[in-house]
């Protein structure tokens, strides 16, 4: 039976018509896979799927996703992006593997919202770990994050008034509207990698990727947890924010936007 495969005439461009011809035989696709834009099982033997192509300088990643999440289409984002969120495209036990590897990047709740500063609407992440998080080989009873990120070169807010510096080598990667990963530098400075990964991408509003659009840049903002807390309007995220700020528990960074 011939997988459900819609490969976009963009997509068939940039792999050639023998290599999409191939997939739509069902020679190289998969039977079962996660979709990459919600993250959920898809099985390309019984519904439509969607052939989607990462595409790099030098790298391409083809993925799959439910045709009634995204249609077939070439998503163009910048080399070292690619290779740090190739796992967050590829694999399918992504998060887990990550939680294994980095067990201080497995709490980590983050939240999108636009901050007012000097007039402007900012895009901004709140990153807030859901326990203390220690530090890698010590006895874990200190919650060690702010420390942990002031090694990193995120600044104390004093005043969320002032937009935060620039964190060189750091990046937030959106695609198709969703957001799906923070990046880091790489060890040894070798390209990026994943800091924080959504397990599933995440869904930003329209304000906020169009004030992200326009300033390629994001302000994410971070705090220990209970810092915080899941706030249901923006107004109210701001009081949380400045509280936090005022009692020396909130660290920030600006990054520039990858993708769109």
């Amino acid at each position: 039976m011939p997988r459900m495969l819609d490969v976009s005439e963009d997509v068939r461009a940039e792999i050639g018509d023998e290599e999409a011809d191939r997939l739509l035989a069902g020679d190289n696709a998969p039977g079962s896979y996660d979709c990459t834009s919600c993250r959920t099982p898809g099985d390309s033997d019984q519904e439509r799927t969607s052939t989607v192509l990462f595409v790099g300088e030098e790298t391409a990643v083809l993925a799959f996703a439910h045709a009634s999440c995204i249609p077939s289409q070439v998503v163009r984002v910048a080399e070292e992006q690619l290779q740090g969120a190739v796992a967050s495209i590829t694999a399918s036990d992504a998060a887990e593997a990550l939680s294994a590897s980095h067990p201080e990047q497995a709490v980590l709740g983050v939240t999108s919202g636009l901050v007012l500063i000097e007039g402007e609407l900012h895009p901004a992440l709140v990153v807030e770990p859901t326990a203390p998080v220690a530090r890698p080989g010590s006895d874990g009873l200190t919650d060690e994050f702010l420390s942990l990120l002031a090694e990193q070169g995120f600044q104390p807010v004093m005043d969320l008034g002032e937009k935060p510096a620039m964190l060189p080598g750091w990046s937030v990667l959106v695609a198709m509207g969703q957001l799906h990963s923070v990046l880091q530098p790489g060890p040894g400075g070798a390209g990026q990698a994943a800091w924080w990964q959504a397990h599933q991408p995440l869904q930003v509003t329209e304000g906020w990727r169009a004030a992200a659009n326009k300033s390629h840049t994001v302000l994410v903002f971070a705090a220990p947890v209970g810092s915080i807390g899941q706030q249901p309007r923006e107004d109210l995220l701001r009081d949380a924010l400045e509280k936090a700020a005022a009692n020396g528990r909130l660290v920030a960074a600006a990054m520039p936007l990858a993708g769109t």
